[in-house]
């Protein structure tokens, strides 16, 4: 995005693009562990505060419940109101809602924080179109990977972080540490985050209206949203499984191991910036069938993993898998994000809640989808599934060129 797409105001403190860069990947990285954490603080949570089974579940459920409804409802405000402002009482929302997870007396008041704070979580989403427009098209793959770098590392860690939390203190602990770590953010935001003023002049009520009309006129959206939802069906599917595989033969990994294991996916983070700088030299088509093919290649190495004898090999084999497998999807994410964020700047917001909340329903198809799949023909089965939804990305690419320029 350019000056003359919408009105920049400079901040007081301006800080160098490179440096904005990182600030947006911290800040995500940082934000995105609340809404992952809780799937490994479930059962301490339902413990300490004598929870049923059901509304335990429910710890999980209405956080990422609340993610979505944040993405549909409070991403589009970015197409309105002034970035900066909006980002900041957003953030400031999810460090009252952390505080109030970590101090909640009751079962009913620490669910509503949990659906507060994962509604609040969609200020990452707020940063990612903030960062793509301080930066020049030609270099605006670059920018979103290395934002989206800080993102899936939060994604990745955020479990084997919550578990080391949890084990020297409390789950208490993490959500307090959570709110202390955005309440810094927060006041690195506030004084380096450049202002940026929208240029749309409609109702919000309109704004939301405009969601069916962007999928029917923009087929880059609908096509690399579609892609990014298989690609994050891959991803759930396999680290959904994951966990209870590890602990069986040949691996007999125990919850340490399996926490260590899952630092091991960090690696293909390294992925996303490359992605977007290659994505900007026009290397956009390839990459989508190489991530596509390294989705599905990886997923062979972990189906073979589960067979060899060797405990080392099999590890090695597994681990091996688990990088490709997210360097296939964090390269697609990456190029997904980068061609929606060249689309039109004046609903950049709507654009960006539209294709992450779509991605977002591949993510809950591929943990349902791997669930079957385990419970019918477990480990094998499991990958098979997941493969299958890299397939149906390769015959995308196969079929058209849309988004890919």
């Amino acid at each position: 995005m350019t000056i003359s797409e919408t009105t920049k105001l400079v901040s007081p403190k301006k800080l160098a693009e490179r440096s904005l860069i990182w600030l947006g990947a911290i800040t995500t990285g940082v934000v995105v562990t609340n809404l992952f954490a809780p799937q490994i603080l479930v059962g301490l949570i339902g413990q300490s505060l004598a929870m049923t089974a059901w509304q335990a579940g429910l710890v999980s459920t209405l956080t990422l419940l609340g993610y979505a409804l944040g993405l549909l409802l409070l991403v589009p405000l970015v197409d309105l109101v002034e970035n900066r402002r909006l980002i900041l009482r957003t953030l400031g929302c999810a460090i009252l809602a952390a505080l109030a997870t970590a101090l909640a007396p009751t079962p009913v008041l620490l669910l509503l924080a949990t659906f507060v704070l994962g509604a609040s979580c969609a200020a990452i989403q707020m940063m990612v179109p903030l960062v793509a427009s301080m930066v020049a098209p030609e270099r605006r793959g670059q920018a979103i990977g290395e934002v989206m770098s800080g993102l899936m590392i939060g994604i990745l860690l955020s479990r084997p972080a919550a578990s080391l939390i949890a084990d020297l203190w409390s789950w208490r602990a993490y959500y307090l540490a959570s709110a202390i770590l955005m309440a810094l953010l927060a006041g690195a935001l506030g004084r380096y985050l450049p202002m940026l003023q929208p240029a749309a002049r409609v109702g919000y009520g309109d704004l939301l209206r405009s969601f069916p009309k962007l999928l029917r006129e923009e087929p880059v959206l609908r096509v690399r949203a579609w892609t990014a939802s298989l690609v994050m069906a891959s991803f759930t599917a396999f680290w959904s499984a994951v966990a209870l595989r590890l602990p069986e033969v040949p691996f007999t990994l125990d919850a340490k191991g399996i926490a260590a294991f899952a630092l091991i996916g960090v690696a293909g983070a390294a992925a996303t910036p490359l992605a977007g700088r290659w994505g900007d030299k026009g290397w956009a088509r390839p990459l989508f069938f190489a991530a596509h093919l390294c989705i599905i290649g990886s997923l062979a190495l972990c189906a073979w993993a589960g067979a060899i004898e060797s405990r080392i090999a099999a590890l090695l084999v597994l681990s091996l898998g688990t990088i490709l497998l997210d360097v296939g999807i964090t390269a697609d994410q990456t190029l997904g994000r980068r061609a929606v964020n060249l689309l039109r700047p004046e609903a950049r917001g709507r654009i960006n809640g539209l294709f992450v909340a779509l991605f977002f329903v591949g993510g809950g198809v591929g943990s349902a989808a791997a669930s079957l799949a385990w419970s019918y023909g477990g480990w094998s089965a499991v990958c098979v599934v997941a493969a299958s939804f890299g397939v149906l990305g390769l015959l995308t690419d196969l079929l058209t060129r849309t988004g890919t320029s």
